[in-house]
């Protein structure tokens, strides 16, 4: 079902609307010329999707050819695609791994989650039909292989990109990072996944429950399932044998081999706030003034592109 559904929203974007997005793609400011509408650098681009202008950013690396990876990465409640491109230096770990980044924008700065957050969820954004259509695009204009597209967030984004995984076939693996699943996950296809999540996180509580404070201006409390039983339903839907633990400082890592290839892991950073490890402060922390700086026990953009690159579709 997910594929049909894929097929007939690419078909739309591609037939529909290709010469509105050719438009918008060919005119980026970038550090290179424009390449199969994609140009070298970073760029910025807009898609129709659910009836609106949805806009997202885009970074290709110097020299990049052939089919090459795709990560999306989502914002946190509050930022954006370009504070995301900032923060958590997925251009850096691009240019070194050979992969292109997109970078959408949350609807007034949140993500429709399900039970979360902001205007999204109270007007009903379809964001899943916007990252469908972004990818879309985006394949429209570059060589993209389809086993290795992959989405990570932060916080209402890693909310997102459960989302996502939970409710289309786009992604050989997600992984997010201080979020919790706030949707229907009972058709998901196998997807691996990496859960990275501080155990002192009072906004998104590793042990699940309402967190401390809202995390969109008018939206309730997160209220959600623990994170260890994130990644056992995700071990369920996967088929993945009993998890191995292993600890290293700070950092406990629980990893479970799947059929097919695929794992379902969760990294625990002892002592960690509701943050990106190795990242820097986010809107959120900017803005409330008492969450703590990130973690430096782990790099969370290198050990998330690790574990994409050894899980492809």
């Amino acid at each position: 079902m997910f594929q049909s559904v894929r097929r007939a929203l690419l078909f739309v974007l591609v037939v529909g609307v290709v010469a509105v997005i050719g438009g918008c793609l060919g005119r980026q400011s970038a550090t290179g010329a424009p390449e199969s509408g994609i140009p070298t650098g970073q760029s910025n681009h807009s898609v129709q999707a659910g009836g609106l202008t949805r806009t997202f950013h885009m970074y290709r690396p110097d020299g990049l050819s052939g089919a090459s990876p795709l990560v999306v990465m989502l914002h946190g409640g509050y930022g954006d695609g370009a504070q995301a491109e900032r923060a958590y230096n997925w251009d850096g770990q691009a240019d070194a791994g050979r992969f292109l980044v997109a970078y959408p924008d949350g609807m007034d700065r949140a993500w429709n989650a399900g039970t979360c957050c902001g205007i999204p969820k109270n007007r009903d954004i379809d964001d899943v039909g916007f990252i469908t259509a972004m990818v879309g695009a985006i394949e429209s204009q570059v060589p993209i292989d389809p086993a290795r597209i992959y989405v990570t967030g932060m916080s209402n984004g890693a909310m997102m990109a459960l989302r996502l995984g939970c409710q289309t076939d786009l992604f050989a693996a997600i992984a997010p990072v201080a979020g919790t699943l706030l949707t229907d996950c009972s058709r998901a296809v196998p997807t691996s996944l990496l859960q990275i999540h501080g155990t002192a996180d009072d906004r998104v509580p590793f042990d699940g429950g309402p967190g401390k404070a809202k995390t969109i201006a008018g939206a309730p409390n997160v209220d959600g399932p623990s994170v260890p039983a994130v990644n056992a339903t995700w071990r369920g839907i996967d088929g993945c044998g009993a998890p191995a633990t292993s600890t290293a400082g700070a950092v406990t890592t629980q990893t479970a081999d799947c059929p097919g290839g695929r794992a379902v892991e969760l990294i625990s950073v002892a002592g960690a706030g509701h943050q990106w490890p190795g990242g820097v402060p986010s809107p959120l922390a900017q803005r409330l003034g008492d969450l703590p700086p990130p973690s430096s026990a782990l790099n969370a953009t290198d050990t998330i592109w690790q574990f994409f690159a050894a899980h492809p579709r």
